[in-house]
């Protein structure tokens, strides 16, 4: 791939012309907002001058809502030798183009699986699907030069190509990003009107659940209108499983023994079932979740503390599997929870004691 063209410089446009453009390929930028392209040009990601003739690759990152029609009009005039799209769903867009007679031989639908809770061509970066999976959904009709193209762009992008069926790619992720999002949204919107007490003793638990909460409604509103079938259905469950939930706990309020015993085992039951699903969960780099210990350490908040430690476990030889920080509330302090494996716990607790640090127990 020597030419592309982005149409749709938000942050998922924005972040793959940063790395084709990373990466040698000449990138054209188009947006129906002119401004952004510029900026997202200014930034690095090629320009916005529009292509003298046919690209090797047009990418549309529009929404979903309006993958369809970006790719009809990219299509007929002949912007491009292939055609892609990186929107969250596949099969609707594709329904469409099928419904308006177009020759879907030179498109392929693709979504790389990464994001941000922010939006916009400032929130781009060129590593973001580093390591990433990048769905492609090619059919019986797909030209095999387009299916190339989009292997190169997931290449460039330095993700990892899996390739799916483009309804089963839409029920997946209804499963893994939609629904869990919709999830974190109802958590995170119990706290709009609570107390300020109650808020403040917010703690790491609930900043996991409703992190994502935090993505902008509009992009949100476009995304789940594309696949709002498989989201609905997977909802549907999720309230069965909180109602048998209400019906345990209010069992735990009796009197009555016995049906206290029966809301204990259907408590017990609802987190047997969230431990199964969780261990499920990829670990790192995609593979088997593994164990890790935890070390704890106490740190000041301020500048290069992190680094500290991180140099720290380096000298004694200690690979950091992942991190988490906990900020302590009212506090200029935090809890730095360092992943390691088990065997590697007892030596890196005694080289950081012997830095100074103070390990949480």
């Amino acid at each position: 791939m020597r030419t592309a063209l982005v149409i749709g410089t938000g942050l998922i446009g924005t972040s793959a012309a940063l790395a084709l453009s990373q990466r040698g390929v000449t990138v054209h930028l188009a947006d129906r907002d002119p401004e952004q392209a510029r900026t997202a040009a200014a930034l690095g990601a090629g320009t916005d001058e529009a292509p003298e003739g046919p690209v090797d690759l047009a990418i549309v990152a529009a929404p979903p809502a309006h993958v369809a029609d970006v790719l009809a009009d990219a299509m007929r005039r002949g912007l491009a030798r292939g055609y892609a799209d990186v929107a969250s769903v596949k099969g609707g867009p594709r329904r469409e183009l099928l419904a308006r007679g177009l020759d879907l031989s030179a498109y392929i639908g693709t979504h790389p699986m990464s994001g941000r809770e922010k939006s916009g061509p400032l929130a781009a970066s060129g590593d973001l699907f580093e390591g990433r999976p990048w769905v492609l959904t090619p059919t019986r009709d797909t030209d095999t030069e387009v299916l190339n193209l989009a292997l190169e762009l997931v290449s460039h992008c330095r993700a990892v190509p899996v390739v799916m069926d483009a309804d089963a790619h839409d029920r997946a992720v209804a499963l893994v990003s939609h629904m869990p999002h919709l999830v974190s949204s109802l958590v995170a919107a119990r706290l709009e009107h609570a107390e300020e007490a109650a808020v403040r003793l917010c703690g790491q638990g609930i900043r996991d659940v409703t992190r994502i909460a935090a993505s902008d409604p509009g992009m949100w509103i476009d995304i789940l209108s594309a696949n709002p079938g498989p989201v609905a259905d997977l909802l549907s469950d999720v309230a069965t499983d909180l109602e048998e939930t209400v019906r345990a706990l209010r069992a735990l309020q009796s009197s009555d023994e016995d049906k206290r015993r029966e809301g204990t085992t259907g408590i017990r039951d609802v987190l047997r079932r969230g431990n199964a699903g969780q261990v499920r969960v990829p670990g790192k780099h995609g593979s088997a979740p593994r164990v890790y210990e935890t070390v704890a350490v106490l740190i000041d908040d301020q500048p290069g503390q992190l680094a500290r430690i991180f140099a720290d476990a380096g000298r004694a030889g200690v690979n950091i599997e992942d991190v988490r920080i906990e900020h302590a509330t009212g506090q200029q302090a935090g809890l730095v929870q360092l992943m390691v494996e088990p065997k590697a716990a007892p030596g890196l607790v005694a080289a950081l004691r012997e830095r100074g640090w103070a390990i949480r127990q």
